[in-house]
């Protein structure tokens, strides 16, 4: 018996609006914090390069979100669409969070992600910068 795999719509070939909307349900699900809900955008050998780190694999993702919002507290991220072709999307992006000692900061940068036929995504590149903010300065 063949498995499939599921489908993640949108699918390629995006449009203007399709892509604004795998944007939008990438940030859905990033807010929710929740690594296996996240995992399931990606295909089940995913490539990501996140800052210094290259991962490969949904497993490798869950350890990795994990750690991330174990260390990233109250993490709030907006995601806004840059660019679309074919199956590729970049967005710009930028969160907020604060370490355990309360410092809050502001992380921004830009993704590119390439996507399989499903809708499941193949490849993330995400290049980020962290800005220590105070309080009174965060943005949502």
């Amino acid at each position: 018996m063949k498995t499939t795999t599921p489908q993640r719509p949108p699918l390629p070939p995006f449009t203007a609006e399709s892509a604004r909307e795998k944007v939008r349900l990438a940030e859905d699900a990033w807010n929710s914090r929740d690594p296996e809900r996240v995992s399931l955008a990606y295909t089940e050998d995913s490539e990501w390069r996140n800052r210094s780190e290259f991962l490969q694999g949904r497993k490798a993702i869950v350890a990795f979100l994990r750690r991330k919002w174990n260390r990233e507290l109250d993490y709030r991220l907006r995601k806004s669409l840059w660019a679309f072709s074919d199956n590729r999307i970049a967005v710009r992006f930028e969160y907020e969070w604060r370490d355990d000692s309360g410092q809050w900061y502001r992380s921004h940068g830009n993704e590119n992600w390439e996507f399989d036929e499903n809708g499941l995504m193949a490849k993330r590149f995400a290049s980020i910068n962290d800005q220590p903010i105070t309080e009174a300065e965060r943005r949502f």
